[in-house]
């Protein structure tokens, strides 16, 4: 089943579940996988809660539980053998001005929230390359966009109110609570179900887009940091061939005292002349403006439009973090595995995210470069790639997206975390017979 399909009967399945069930549970009478299709779920039911108070009945009533936002992860993070929430019809956003902050109920996307933000005037300070996932879900995933002087989506959490084990429902926010909200900002769904979300918004910007192609990998050995702080976001495509990028993205915000100038040149890279899609050959069309083209932040920070299926078929993601120190030696590394990589692979992106404080961020304590790898639907292949990739990064303590694929041994994630006891506790604390648990996270992060 390819993603245009698959969305369409997702969109059909959730609705008719609407219509028919009245206990917030639809029985799952035929197989239910994630986004991309890589993955079949094997909860016997999807819960459909309306309100808070049907999320406190069903975790009253389940000895197991897990929530599922958008479904866009490539693993088993969001998987459970008990009952899966989905928050579809959580979608309350309000706007605080004194506080300059926008709530969210737990089913609301990104996609949806940022015009509504701009309406308003204001704006986010990142947001993910696709803006089809749920903040709850990108949030607890540590999910990044991208900017060298950006944190990751999480950072800007404000506030959550998680639906714990007990039935209670608790509020913690990042000035009241500082001992737990490091650790409860990025949660991996381990805490409870996420009801709702509290960001912190700016004033409103315009951004403009442009790409350049062919950038040679010889000029991140010294220029590296200038690169990658060319724009407010920047991102750099590749298909491991010819020691270059293929593509540049640059997305810069617009300051209305002086005029946007485009170059026609970038540390050797040509300006594009025309609309690009980061994989060669594909259409355009779903790509936000290029070409210097101004438009509102939330048209040009996701590489992706949110009313077009992001991709053409089916596919698979990895992604590992290494410190933006070691960047470019870890790039190199990986460029070894070219001939190895470049079959299976749609596209490789590279980007920078800055150091948080989040207990669970692969961005914790750490400015980080990440590597990217968007595969061809070919598991068998690309499951016997990663743990040579992996080998090849282990010298610059990769750390991987908690949401996409990888075969990191458990107890070398675990070792990148310093702060993983004070989350088991908390966890503890709020889930303490393992309500929410499932077995990717009895395996990376609870397992020995």
């Amino acid at each position: 089943m390819n993603k245009r399909t698959f969305l369409k009967s997702s969109a059909t399945l959730l609705s008719g579940s609407l219509l028919s069930s009245m206990t917030g549970a639809e029985a799952s009478p035929e197989a239910r996988t994630n986004w991309a299709g890589n993955l079949e779920f094997h909860a016997a039911h999807l819960d459909l809660p309306a309100n808070s108070n049907d999320v406190r009945r069903l975790v009253s009533k389940r000895p197991s539980l897990k929530a599922l936002g958008a479904g866009h992860s490539f693993n088993s993070i969001a998987d459970t053998t008990g009952d899966q929430v989905s928050l579809k019809n959580f979608q309350e956003m309000s706007i605080d001005s004194r506080a300059r902050t926008v709530t969210v109920g737990g089913g609301v996307k990104y996609g949806q929230v940022a015009p509504y933000l701009y309406q308003h005037g204001y704006a986010l300070h990142n947001l993910a390359s696709l803006p089809h996932v749920t903040v709850a879900g990108a949030c607890s995933t540590a999910t990044h966009g991208s900017g060298i002087h950006n944190g990751n989506l999480a950072t800007a959490v404000a506030a959550l109110e998680i639906v714990t084990a007990s039935g209670e429902t608790v509020s913690l926010a990042r000035e009241r609570d500082p001992d737990r909200f490091p650790g409860a900002a990025v949660s991996l769904g381990a805490l409870g179900i996420i009801t709702r979300v509290t960001l912190d918004v700016l004033p409103t910007f315009d951004m403009a887009q442009v790409v350049f192609e062919n950038l040679s990998f010889d000029q991140l050995e010294h220029h590296l940091d200038e690169i990658f702080s060319a724009g407010y976001s920047v991102s750099l495509f590749t298909d491991w061939q010819h020691h270059r990028a293929t593509q540049v993205w640059i997305k810069s915000r617009l300051d209305p005292a002086s005029p946007y100038l485009k170059a026609k040149e970038f540390f050797g890279a040509t300006a594009a002349t025309r609309k690009l899609h980061p994989i060669a050959g594909h259409d355009a069309e779903p790509c936000t403006d290029q070409l210097g083209i101004p438009g509102p932040w939330y048209e040009r920070m996701p590489h992706f439009r949110m009313n077009f299926t992001p991709s053409s078929g089916a596919e698979l993601q990895t992604e590992y973090f290494v410190a933006r120190e070691n960047a470019y030696q870890a790039i190199l590394a990986v460029e070894k595995l070219r001939d190895e990589i470049t079959p299976h692979l749609f596209i490789t992106e590279l980007r920078t995210i800055a150091a948080d404080q989040l207990w669970m961020s692969p961005c914790h304590q750490r400015d980080s470069l990440t590597i990217h790898f968007t595969w061809k639907r070919e598991w068998p292949a690309v499951k016997a790639l990663l743990p040579r990739i992996e080998a090849q990064l282990v010298p610059f303590a990769p750390r991987p997206h908690w949401a996409k694929l990888f075969t990191l041994p458990a107890a070398r994630i675990q070792s990148q975390y310093q702060r993983l006891a004070d989350f088991r506790s908390l966890v503890h604390r709020f889930d303490p017979d393992g309500r929410f648990r499932n077995t990717f996270l009895a395996t990376n992060v609870f397992g020995t």
